[in-house]
C-alpha cells in the first residue's frame, strides 16, 4: 500500500524527531515561506517548546538565551536570503561563548541560486568565521539512504554543538515547491514512513572526558610549581560556572592558600562564599605600592578573559607562570604571556590537581601573602561603603548594590555589555544570597542584550532581571515584543545616560568639540512610549526608596516591567573618581 506525502514535511520531520531523542526542547522560528517545511515540523512536533519572532536577529538572541540557561542546543528556525544574515550577531557571539544553537535556515533550490531569483543570496556557509560546523542538507530525497543521512546530520548537530566543538553549528535545507503538507509529491512505502518515524538507536550521549598525557604531564608539573610557590593567585574570569566547581574551587584555594579574584559574573562572589574570594582588586591594583608589593609568581587562570583592565594591566606586568584552564583550550588571554592552555573542565582540573597534591601530602598554612590580599580587600571594602554606598541618587556605581539587597535568591541576573558589566566588576560585593549571573562576553556587544534576557527568563522559573544601559536597550527594542506576547515577567532596570556614558572613562573625552556628537550621541528618547506601545509595565525611578517599591511591585507583575533610572554621567563620573583617587595614593 502506497501513501501519498509531501516530500519536505517528511523530510523535515524525520530531521526533527531525530532532535527530539537527542535532547532538543526548544526552538526559535521566524515567519517565512521558505522554511515553511521546518516550521511546521517543529511546531507540530509536542516535544519541542516554539516561540515565534518577526525580527531574525530578536530570534536568535532569545535563543541564545534559552540555551545559556538551559545548557542544551536551541534550534533556530529562519527563511532564506537577507534574514539569514539577521542572525549572524547572535551566532558570532554565541560562537565567542561557545553556546550551543543549532541554526537552520531555508534556502532555494539550486537552479535558483545566481540567476536573479527573488530572496535568493548565497548562502553557502555563510558564517564560516563564526561556526562551529556547517553542512549542507541539499534537496529532500525520500528513500532509506538519505533519510538514514539525514538523523544521522541531526545527530552530528547535536553532537558539534553540545560537546565535540561546543557552539553554533549550521544547517542550510533547499527546499523545492510546494512546501503544504496537502500538496503531494511522493508515493511511498508505509514501512518507510514508520522508518522515517523512528527514533535514533542512541539517544543519549553525555561528554566523556578523554586521558591526555600531555596534560597529566602539566598538571603533574603545575603541581610541583605550587608545592614550592607560596605567592599565587586563582583567578576565575567571567564564566557560567557550577556549584561544584565553586566548592572545589574552595578546596583548591584553602590548600595552596591562594587568594581567589573572582569577576563579577564569574558567579563566585554570590552564595556560599569561598573564604578567599577577593572582589576589590580592580581597587586595590590601582595603587602603585600594592602592585610594587604584590608580585605572583604562579596564576592560574579559569573562565574568559577578565572584565577588569585595572587586572589585566597588573597582570601583564608580572613575570609569572600562567596557566588557563577552560573546557575546549581557548586562549583567554590578550597580554600572551601565559605558558599553556590545559582543554579540561575546570571542576575537573581543580579535582585532579586537588588529589595530586593530597598524594604527596602537601600542606601550606595560611601566608602572609593571602592574608596581605585579604586584608587589602577588607579595607577596598571600608571605603567603597563610605563612598560608594553612601552616593546620592542616581549615582551609577550605588545602583547593583541597591538592586542586590532586593533580590530573593535564586534570582538570575543578566548584565548588560559596556558601563554595567564594568560598574557591576567594579562594585558588586560578595553576598551570601544564592544568585546568578548571566552575561555576554564572547563578542562583549551591545546588540541583543534584551532579547538574550528574555530567552533566560523564558527558559527559567525564577525570578530575572536585566541591568542594561540605555542604547543598549535601544538597540533591541524589537525584542520587546516577545516579552508581551508570551507574557515573560523580565524586570529591566534600565539605566539612561542618554548616550554612550562609558566614553567618559576613555581619553577621547578631552576633545569637547567632537566627543558630544559623535561619541556620546545623545538621543534624547521618551523610553516610557515605546514601553506602552509592546504593552509593558514602565515606572520612572526618582529615590533610592523609589527604586525599592517599585522593584517590589515589579516583582508580582506578570509581564515586563522597566525601571528607568535617568542619570547624569559626569556626576556619575565624579563619583567613581573620588573612590579611585583613594587607591591611586600610598595608602597601602
Amino acid at each position: 500500500m502506497k501513501i501519498k506525502i509531501n516530500r519536505n514535511i517528511l523530510w523535515t520531520e524525520t530531521f526533527v524527531n531525530e532532535l527530539v531523542s537527542m535532547g532538543v526542547s526548544y526552538a526559535c522560528i521566524s515567519p517565512g515561506s521558505r522554511n515553511t517545511p521546518l516550521t511546521l515540523a517543529f511546531s507540530n512536533n509536542k516535544k519541542i517548546k516554539t516561540f515565534v519572532q518577526i525580527d531574525e536577529r530578536s530570534c536568535a538572541f532569545f535563543a541564545l538565551g534559552i540555551a545559556k540557561q538551559s545548557g542544551t542546543p536551541v534550534v533556530v528556525v529562519s527563511t532564506s536570503g537577507t534574514a539569514t544574515a539577521e542572525l549572524y550577531p547572535a551566532i558570532i557571539e554565541a560562537y565567542q561563548s561557545r553556546v550551543p544553537l543549532i541554526i537552520c535556515t531555508a534556502d532555494r533550490p539550486p537552479e535558483l541560486l545566481d540567476c536573479g531569483a527573488n530572496q535568493t543570496i548565497n548562502q553557502n556557509n555563510i558564517y564560516k568565521n563564526h561556526i562551529r560546523w556547517f553542512f549542507d542538507i541539499g534537496l529532500p530525497e525520500i528513500n532509506k539512504r538519505r533519510l538514514k543521512h539525514i538523523k544521522v546530520l541531526a545527530r552530528r548537530a547535536y553532537t558539534e554543538s553540545l560537546f565535540r566543538s561546543k557552539g553554533p553549528v549550521h544547517l542550510n535545507f533547499p527546499f523545492r515547491k510546494p512546501f503544504e503538507p496537502d500538496s503531494y509529491t511522493d508515493e511511498v512505502s508505509h514501512s518507510l514512513i514508520e522508518y522515517a518515524k523512528s527514533a535514533a538507536e542512541i539517544k543519549k550521549i553525555s561528554s566523556v572526558p578523554e586521558e591526555n598525557s600531555k596534560t597529566n604531564k602539566i598538571l603533574k608539573d603545575i603541581s610541583q610549581l605550587v608545592q614550592y610557590e607560596e605567592k599565587g593567585l586563582i583567578i576565575v574570569g567571567p564564566s557560567e560556572n557550577s556549584n561544584n566547581f565553586k566548592q572545589l574551587c574552595e578546596k583548591l584555594s584553602e590548600l595552596l592558600s591562594y587568594p581567589v579574584l573572582a569577576d563579577g559574573t564569574s558567579r563566585l562572589r554570590f552564595g556560599e562564599n569561598i573564604s578567599n574570594v577577593i572582589c576589590n582588586y580592580d581597587a586595590f591594583l590601582r595603587s602603585a605600592s600594592v602592585r610594587k608589593k604584590l608580585k605572583a609568581k604562579i596564576i592560574i587562570h579559569f573562565g574568559r578573559t577578565i572584565t577588569s583592565k585595572t587586572l589585566d594591566l597588573y597582570l601583564e606586568g608580572l613575570n609569572a607562570q600562567r596557566f588557563m584552564i577552560n573546557e575546549f583550550g581557548d586562549w583567554f588571554d590578550p597580554s600572551n604571556k601565559s605558558n599553556a592552555v590545559i582543554n579540561e573542565k575546570p571542576e575537573l582540573f581543580c579535582s585532579n590537581l586537588i588529589n595530586e597534591l593530597k598524594e604527596t601530602k602537601f600542606k601550606r598554612k595560611k601566608t602572609n601573602w593571602l592574608n596581605d590580599i585579604l586584608l587589602l580587600d577588607s579595607k577596598a571594602e571600608k571605603i567603597k561603603s563610605q563612598i560608594i554606598e553612601k552616593a546620592f541618587f542616581p549615582s551609577e556605581s550605588r545602583i547593583y548594590s541597591e538592586i542586590i539587597k532586593l533580590l530573593p535568591n535564586q534570582s538570575n541576573i543578566m548584565i548588560s555589555n559596556s558601563l554595567p558589566i564594568r560598574d557591576f566588576d567594579n562594585f558588586v560585593s560578595n553576598s551570601p544570597k544564592e544568585l546568578v549571573t548571566f552575561c555576554s562576553r564572547g563578542a562583549s556587544g551591545i546588540d541583543g542584550i534584551t532579547s538574550t534576557a528574555l530567552g533566560i527568563a523564558a527558559a527559567s522559573g525564577n525570578l530575572t532581571i536585566l541591568i542594561t544601559g540605555d542604547l543598549a536597550f535601544y538597540h533591541d527594542l524589537n525584542g520587546l515584543l516577545a516579552a508581551n506576547k508570551y507574557s515573560i515577567p523580565l524586570i529591566i532596570i534600565l539605566i539612561n545616560n542618554n548616550g554612550g556614558g562609558i566614553f567618559q572613562l576613555l581619553p577621547i573625552s578631552k576633545y569637547k568639540e567632537s566627543f558630544s556628537e559623535f561619541f556620546l550621541s545623545p538621543h534624547n528618547l521618551e523610553f516610557s512610549l515605546f514601553v506602552k506601545a509592546y504593552r509593558g509595565k514602565y515606572s520612572l525611578i526618582k529615590s533610592w526608596k523609589s527604586l525599592q517599591q517599585k522593584f517590589s511591585e515589579a516583582k508580582k507583575q506578570k509581564k515586563f516591567h522597566v525601571l528607568e533610572i535617568k542619570t547624569n554621567s559626569l556626576k556619575s563620573l565624579k563619583v567613581r573618581k573620588q573612590y579611585w583617587e583613594i587607591f591611586s595614593r600610598d595608602l597601602f
